[in-house]
């Protein structure tokens, strides 16, 4: 399908158009060629304002609106397997996630290609305060990807040690094994990186936050972009 009106009012950035179109009964759940609904769009471009009116929904008889985002599917993935919160995460706009998750937004939706939940893009983009925010508000710390990789392996994976401490300290399994049979604790083994991060290479940051006692010593990083 080729844009509506309303793709086109998003693209514009005009909400009150897109409230005007609403309140007519437009259907906000669109997709376009690309997959994309009128909220992916918004929240692509990062208008805030104009999600604020695709979330509110039209008016009840009584006058009173509907409630936020109860006609619209927050799970519905683009053709790149995209839903709206994954783009956001990957914007790294706060805002507009919490928006999201307030409008009822499952906060662990994978995405359609590799299984990642939104608390995995964040980890990717190195995003520390993404990272905070999606454990904050419940996401699943062990999530795994259809290749069994967990944010932490991600972050090890990534040499992230600061990603990996916020993980670390919010309960993350560092034992968990990936399709590739190897944990978080592999990864940091097998990390020989010799950058610093806080004073120290960041191997040893990466093994100081993984208990030693069961550590293996042995294997190598996997790579867990794909």
């Amino acid at each position: 399908m080729v844009k509506t009106p309303l793709h086109l009012a998003v693209y514009l950035e005009q909400p009150s158009v897109i409230q005007a179109l609403i309140h007519k009964g437009v259907n906000p759940g669109l997709q376009d060629r690309n997959g994309n609904t009128p909220l992916h769009l918004a929240c692509e471009q990062q208008y805030l304002q104009c999600a604020q009116q695709l979330l509110k929904g039209p008016a009840k008889p009584d006058g009173t609106t509907q409630p936020r985002g109860y006609h619209q599917d927050l799970q519905l993935q683009n053709w790149q397997g995209l839903a709206c919160l994954h783009i956001s995460t990957l914007k790294g706009n706060i805002p507009m996630m919490s928006l999201l998750l307030e409008s009822g937004a499952n906060i662990d939706v994978r995405e359609g290609t590799s299984g990642k939940t939104p608390l995995h893009l964040a980890v990717e983009c190195h995003n520390c305060r993404a990272v905070q925010f999606l454990l904050r508000n419940g996401a699943y710390v062990d999530a795994q990807m259809y290749n069994g990789c967990t944010p932490l392996h991600l972050a090890v994976g990534r040499k992230d040690a600061a990603i990996a401490a916020i993980l670390s300290h919010s309960g993350a399994d560092t034992l968990l094994r990936n399709m590739e049979n190897e944990t978080a604790q592999d990864l940091a083994d097998g990390n020989d990186d010799v950058s610093l991060y806080g004073g120290k290479p960041v191997a040893l940051q990466l093994l100081a936050l993984l208990p030693f006692d069961d550590l293996k010593i042995s294997g190598k990083p996997v790579m867990c972009s794909e």
